[in-house]
């Protein structure tokens, strides 16, 4: 199964930022977004591109709804 995983910007340089959930930190291409991406914000990360910017209450509720989801086997 694929998932676009919502992640917080913690790093930019140009196009490629690293984004980063529960510890986990990916690189994720910016260049599909229009709206302008600094650190701290929120982003729809799959197969290493940013697909959609969220806001941060938004993202929240769905970090916590994918953790009661998916066990820690799932997340493997």
């Amino acid at each position: 199964m694929c998932l676009g995983v919502p992640m917080k910007v913690v790093s930019r340089d140009g196009d490629t930022v690293v984004a980063e959930v529960d510890g986990v930190q990916r690189e994720a291409n910016v260049t599909l977004l229009e709206e302008n991406i600094e650190i701290g914000d929120y982003l729809i990360i799959h197969a290493g591109f940013a697909i959609s910017k969220l806001d941060e209450e938004y993202a929240e509720e769905t970090i916590r709804l994918m953790r009661e989801v998916f066990s820690e086997e799932d997340m493997a």
